[in-house]
Formats: C-alpha cells, sequence, structure tokens
C-alpha cells in the first residue's frame, strides 16, 4: 500500500464519521416533526403532500395499521414499476426504442427495487429507457430507502414509548424521509458529480467513429441524479452495466470517494437517531464501535488478501504488482476492496471492481458481509433494526446466562418478543441455504455457473445471499437472467425485505405497549465494552456460523485449491 491508499482510507472514515452526529441528530428532528433550518423550504411542501394525499399526519397508527399501510404502498410501487418495464417501450422518453423487457426479467427488476436490492438481471444501457429509469427507478430508490428509514423510526419509537398503543403515522414518516432525509443529500451529491463529469442529459445516445472505421454508440442519460440516490439510498443499482466501473458513473477519484463514502453516511447518522430516541447517545456509541470493528476486521481481512500475489506466477521471474484483472488502473487495488467491503457491509451492491475477480478469501469476506443480515451499517434503516435484533437477541442471551428476566433500556423482553426474534433470524438461511440448494441441485438453474468447482458454486451462492439480503451485488459470470432464476431470486429479495419488516414492526409494537422499568445496580448494562463484545460474538456466531458449511464448499474451497 502506497500514501495515496492511506490518505484514501483516512479521507473515507473522516467523511463518514464526522457528521455523522449531527446528521443523526438532524434525522431525529425531522421524523418527529420538529423544525429544522431546511423547514421554510421544504414545509410547505409536506404540507402540500399531505394535502393532496388526504393524509393527516397527526393521526397516530398501531402497528397493524402502519404494516398495512407500508405493505400497500409498497404493492402499487411494484405495480407501478412492473407496468411501466413491460410497456416502455410504448411510452416517451426512449431515444434508442428499447422494447419493454420480458416479464420475468420485469417481475425481477420490479421486485428488485421495491425491496431496496437492486439486482440487476440486465445492462442499463441496453434495457431500460431514460423514462423508465427516472418514472420507474430511480422513484423506488427513494422510496425503498425511505420505507426502510421509517421501519427504523418506528422500532425506535417502541422501544422509547410506554404504554403506547400507536407507532406513528407511516405517511408522515415516508413523507419526512424522502423530503428531509434523502432529497437534500441527493441534489448535493449529484451536483458534485455532474461537476466531476457524470452525465444528466436526455440527449439521445452519441456516436463516434473508432480508428478501425467501425461506429461506436455512447450511452448518455440522466445519470448523476439516479446515481446520487443509488449511493446515499444503499440501493446500488446502475444506471450504466458495470455499475460505478463505468468512467461515466465514476469518472475521477473524487468521485469515487464521494460515493464510496455516500454508501454508509445515512446508516452510520442513524446509529445516533436511535441515541436521540432513547435518550442514551452511550447505547450509539457502543453499537457503532460493533459495526467499526465488524468493518474493520473484514476490510483488514479483505485488502490482505487482495493484495497477495497470485501462487500460480510464483515461480516465474515476474515482478506481481498484484491482481488486478476486474479492477479499474485508475482506481486501484486498495480503493477497489474498500468499495467491495463497504458495498457489502451495507446493503447497497454497487461495484466499482468485478467481485467475480477477486481472490476467494475477499469474495469471502463480501459473502459474510451479507449472511450476518447486512448489520455491518447496512441499508438505510434496514441496517439498524437488523443489529438492534442482535442487540435484543444478544440481552436474551445474557439474560439466561445470569438467571434474570432479559430487558432491554427497561423493557422486559417476554416470550412474543422471543418468538419474533427467533422469526429474524430464519430469513436468511431460508433464502440463501434453501432456494440456493434447490437451485443447485437442478441442472437448468445449475448451469447458470460459468466456472466450474468451488468458484461455479460461489457465483450461485453470491447470488442467493445477495439476493436475501436485499445487497445486489453479484458474481457477474452468473447467468441470472433466466425465467427460473428471475422468479426464484425474486422471491429470495421478497422474503429478506418483509420476512424482516413484518416482526420488527410487530415487535416495535409489542415494546411500545409495555411499561419502562427503571434500571437498577443488577440490570445488565449495554453501553459498554462487555456488552459490545457479546453483541460482536452474537452476531458472528448467531447470524454467521448458520454458513460455515457453505463457505467452506465455496470460496474456503477455491482458496485452497489454488495454493494460497
Amino acid at each position: 500500500m502506497h500514501s495515496y491508499d492511506y490518505a484514501l482510507l483516512l479521507a473515507f472514515f473522516a467523511l463518514v464519521l464526522l457528521p455523522a452526529p449531527w446528521l443523526g441528530r438532524f434525522y431525529f428532528k425531522v421524523m418527529e416533526g420538529q423544525r429544522t433550518w431546511l423547514s421554510p423550504v421544504l414545509g410547505p411542501v409536506e404540507q402540500a403532500c399531505y394535502r393532496l394525499a388526504g393524509v393527516d399526519a397527526r393521526q397516530e397508527q398501531n402497528w397493524r395499521q402502519y404494516t398495512l399501510a407500508l405493505l400497500s404502498f409498497n404493492l402499487a410501487g411494484f405495480l407501478l414499476l412492473f407496468t411501466v418495464l413491460l410497456l416502455q417501450g410504448y411510452l416517451p422518453l426512449n431515444p434508442q426504442h428499447l422494447p419493454g423487457q420480458q416479464w420475468s426479467l420485469a417481475f425481477n427488476t420490479a421486485v428488485s427495487f421495491v425491496t431496496n436490492t437492486n439486482w440487476q438481471a440486465y445492462s442499463g444501457e441496453a434495457s431500460v429507457s431514460y423514462l423508465s429509469q427516472m418514472l420507474g427507478l430511480t422513484v423506488q430508490n427513494f422510496v425503498s430507502a425511505a420505507t426502510g428509514l421509517a421501519v427504523l423510526v418506528a422500532l425506535c419509537r417502541g422501544i422509547a414509548r410506554r404504554s403506547s398503543a400507536t407507532l406513528g403515522n407511516f405517511w408522515a414518516d415516508m413523507t419526512r424521509a424522502t423530503l428531509y432525509g434523502l432529497l437534500p443529500l441527493c441534489l448535493l451529491l449529484a451536483l458534485l458529480l455532474v461537476g466531476q463529469g457524470v452525465p444528466q442529459t436526455f440527449a439521445d445516445y452519441a456516436h463516434a467513429l473508432t480508428l478501425q472505421g467501425a461506429d461506436q454508440s455512447i450511452p448518455l442519460g440522466p445519470a448523476a441524479s439516479q446515481i446520487a440516490i443509488k449511493q446515499l439510498g444503499t440501493n446500488g443499482g446502475g444506471f450504466f452495466g458495470v455499475n460505478s466501473a463505468h468512467p461515466f458513473e465514476n469518472p475521477t477519484a473524487w468521485s469515487n470517494l464521494f460515493e464510496v463514502a455516500s454508501i454508509i453516511l445515512i446508516p452510520a447518522a442513524l446509529v445516533f437517531t436511535f441515541g436521540h430516541y432513547v435518550k442514551d447517545l452511550r447505547q450509539s456509541r457502543a453499537i457503532l464501535a460493533c459495526m467499526l470493528t465488524l468493518f474493520l476486521i473484514g476490510g483488514s481481512t479483505a485488502l490482505w488478501a487482495e493484495h497477495q500475489p497470485n501462487p500460480a506466477l510464483a515461480g516465474e521471474q515476474v515482478q506481481q504488482s498484484g491482481p488486478m484483472e476486474g479492477k479499474e488502473s485508475r482506481f486501484g487495488t486498495t480503493a477497489s476492496v474498500l468499495w467491495t467491503v463497504t458495498t457489502t457491509a451495507a446493503s447497497n451492491g454497487s461495484v466499482n471492481a468485478m467481485h467475480d475477480s477477486l481472490n476467494p478469501l475477499t469474495g469471502m469476506v463480501a459473502m459474510v458481509n451479507m449472511m450476518v443480515g447486512e448489520v455491518i451499517f447496512g441499508g438505510v434503516g434496514a441496517g439498524l433494526y437488523g443489529m438492534l435484533l442482535f442487540v435484543l437477541i444478544a440481552v436474551f442471551l445474557a439474560g439466561l446466562m445470569i438467571g434474570r428476566t432479559p430487558e432491554y433500556l427497561g423493557k422486559k423482553l417476554q416470550a412474543r418478543e422471543v418468538q419474533l426474534l427467533v422469526a429474524t433470524l430464519l430469513v436468511m438461511p431460508l433464502g440463501v441455504l434453501v432456494l440456493g440448494a434447490i437451485a443447485a441441485s437442478l441442472p437448468g438453474p445449475a448451469g447458470a455457473v460459468s466456472n466450474p468447482g468451488a468458484h461455479g458454486f460461489s457465483q450461485l451462492l453470491y447470488a442467493y445471499t445477495s439476493g436475501t439480503a436485499n445487497n445486489g451485488s453479484a458474481f457477474a459470470g452468473f447467468g441470472a437472467n433466466t425465467v427460473y432464476h428471475n422468479l426464484m431470486i425474486g422471491l429470495a429479495m421478497l422474503i429478506g425485505r418483509f420476512g424482516y419488516i413484518l416482526p420488527v414492526l410487530a415487535l416495535a409494537g409489542s415494546l411500545a405497549a409495555k411499561k419502562t422499568a427503571p434500571l437498577g445496580v443488577n440490570s445488565f448494562p449495554t453501553h459498554g465494552p462487555l456488552f459490545t463484545g457479546l453483541l460482536l460474538v452474537t452476531i458472528l456466531l448467531v447470524g454467521g456460523l448458520t454458513f460455515l458449511p457453505t463457505l467452506a464448499l465455496g470460496p474456503i474451497a477455491e482458496h485452497l485449491s489454488l495454493g494460497f
């Protein structure tokens, strides 16, 4: 590693961690309807949205009403996007005259963007019109991220409130999350990206005459606006096929820094938002310390693995500078690994290098980041409510060890809460192990892999892990665009999204109804290094150990077979 690499890492952590406390407090004030410096500008817009939709933002909902509103909104978004993708050949803003997507691909794409996964079994510049990108995909990038933030806020209220039957108003939470939480940051990032050379135009694709005399089509489009939200909203779906490895999505070292830091900016800030809800920022610091520890462990392992020389060239008189297959030479190994670890620690899935070309252990780090449930920062809202589930599981385990009824912040965890927690633990194994095993055992679906042996198994394992974790990245050698995989990975994405949201909202409603007991001298503290260590072990053992046998068949076997 060179001085540039260390400067990149320092700048990355500075851009993420320094504004996080301020931004976290801002989100708390916004979601609780308090006045902020943006209120004079966006307040009238917010009230106009309520009047237009016929919503009374002061009318709170219980957890069932909140859940019904969320599900109906997401269903409407799915139907709209599915229809737009099917009919895009007949709709305007389609200068390339691209036809509508095949039905299974349209289903997969619509599910993908509604669930904040952004799994793409297509290449954007060859399959999606400008209208579909804006009206369909970009809109879902905003509202899917806002949905995750709304669910998190509902859980925070459930933990913080006493003897309450309500969790807030879903429509108000969605509106505030979008208007105040996402739009201003996206506008700022989009302008920065345009300044770095990212296109933002409705012009037709450009054409150039190559040195060989052939005509080359150069894709353009309203890219900067979609790239901003796909990074900040932890969506990840690229405007172009190769995502942020494309020079139009990510043209410079500065754009690379802005984009990779923006992936976990909001998830890091929301940790402090939780602290403001429970009026104890020590809880935030403990959770953030656990997230950073897991991030640094994975990042260090991946950096070490990716800087190892290729053992196949060990006996040759060759000076190796590191494996560069699948990487952009303008970014190098460290920037590629940083993005890989960040995009899989969050449920983002955007890439600036090809994950299929990573060394086996680096690919395994990416998989483990997803397999633990995307709780290492995770998606907007989704990452923290997933982490809070592990916090409650750790509290339950601590209660078992010391023989006391487990309680968190004065609220006892009883049979109903534990049942809901256990239900969430089944989500990742169901999507990854069950659906993945079925795909691997059938000749047709298994034929989607492009490599034999351990790496081919890793391609399939990565696909179903990414879908269930709502990440969206892929080992690109996997042939995902088949009817079977479009439907089954679509099912995995639905399981991974709503298999968490429904128990989380039920848990929030159960906790909100409880009384809060004062913390005594015998209460287990959840803000110190001891609890942080317990939480870390709980995530690795309860969340990650389930997948060790499958990892042994995939990346671990490949690592050993290559002679590293």
